[in-house]
């Protein structure tokens, strides 16, 4: 079991919030997270977060739910049990477009769902680590990770006063 300590600054008001991340990073401290009871627009712009590359794997996923959908029916319908149906040719294209679709849908979105669990470290656990229970109802809360010897405290604790945070706290997370 690890434990990381983390400085929380507690906000108000999610534009208080946006103005903080801006100065804070531009201050030169690394944010873990942030945490907000809703969506905020443009949070992953002001964060810095890149652009997410699943739909790339979306597209692999959906490709290769093309193709095993063709090749199933093909092999199945035209090598391993041909029959004529209503005088059609052993493999008709325009017959297996809705298995071909269906697939390619299935095939996606399940690549994507476990795609997402495994690169954001989604497990199933008994306990979820809450950073403050608040930022489930009204408060925003950044989180900055502490490391010992190389955070100022004292210096962080008057960033996040002077940026609008309302309160600043240490929270230790065991994960």
């Amino acid at each position: 079991m690890t434990s990381k300590k983390f400085i929380l600054g507690i906000f108000d008001d999610e534009d208080v919030l946006l103005n903080a991340i801006e100065k804070t990073r531009a201050a030169g401290t690394k944010i873990y997270d942030v945490f907000s009871p809703y969506p905020i627009h443009g949070i992953d712009d002001v964060l810095g977060i890149q652009r997410s590359r699943l739909p790339i794997v979306a597209f692999f996923c959906g490709l290769c739910g093309t193709s095993f959908a063709l090749w199933m029916q093909i092999y199945m319908l035209g090598f391993d049990w041909p029959m004529i149906i209503g005088g059609k040719p052993h493999i008709s294209l325009p017959a297996f477009i809705p298995v071909t679709f269906e697939l390619t849908v299935l095939f996606a979105a399940f690549g994507m769902v476990i795609t997402f669990f495994i690169i954001s470290g989604l497990k199933p656990t008994l306990k979820v680590p809450v950073m403050d229970v608040r930022s489930t109802d009204d408060k925003f809360v950044m989180a900055i990770e502490y490391k010992e010897g190389t955070t100022n405290m004292q210096q962080l604790n008057d960033l996040l006063r002077s940026n609008g945070a309302i309160e600043v706290n240490e929270k230790e997370v065991v994960k």
